[in-house]
């Protein structure tokens, strides 16, 4: 199954230069856990989670307000197309043991996100997608760090 028939398509995106407060604000007010991060041309440079955020205010002893999503985010994230299939996005998180991928266009612009719920939830549908490969890319995703 092709990503576009999956993936989330009103993207939420912030730059590289907001506060993470401001990410996490809308994070918490989109119920998602993850943002792309664009520049100042819209092209995806990166990927910020709500993990990050707690994780850059803890080590560096800072408050959100004062810490740009640029010192917190994944800086080379993993990105799928529209083209790509339910069974390539599934090998990518589990590769890359990420729960959330962005889907860009062919200027790299963030034109939708898809998720490992996403996979389960059609899945769950009866969609063409096996509960052997959901379950497999979560078992990836979850693995503990050596």
């Amino acid at each position: 199954m092709k990503i576009a028939q999956l993936m989330t398509k009103d993207v939420k995106t912030c730059r590289h230069d907001d506060k993470l407060d401001a990410a996490v604000r809308l994070m918490w007010d989109c119920d998602i856990g993850s943002l792309p991060v664009i520049d100042d041309s819209g092209q995806l440079v990166g990927m910020v989670t709500d993990r990050d955020a707690c994780m850059a205010a803890f080590l560096q002893r800072q408050a959100l307000h004062d810490i740009a999503v640029a010192g917190a985010m994944t800086k080379h994230p993993v990105a799928c197309t529209t083209d790509d299939n339910d069974r390539d996005v599934a090998t990518l998180m589990a590769k890359h043991k990420i729960r959330r991928i962005p889907v860009v266009d062919d200027a790299q612009r963030p034109i939708g996100v898809v998720s490992l719920n996403d996979l389960a939830c059609a899945m769950a549908k009866g969609r063409e997608i096996p509960s052997n490969q959901v379950a497999t890319t979560l078992a990836a995703i979850c693995e503990h760090r050596a």
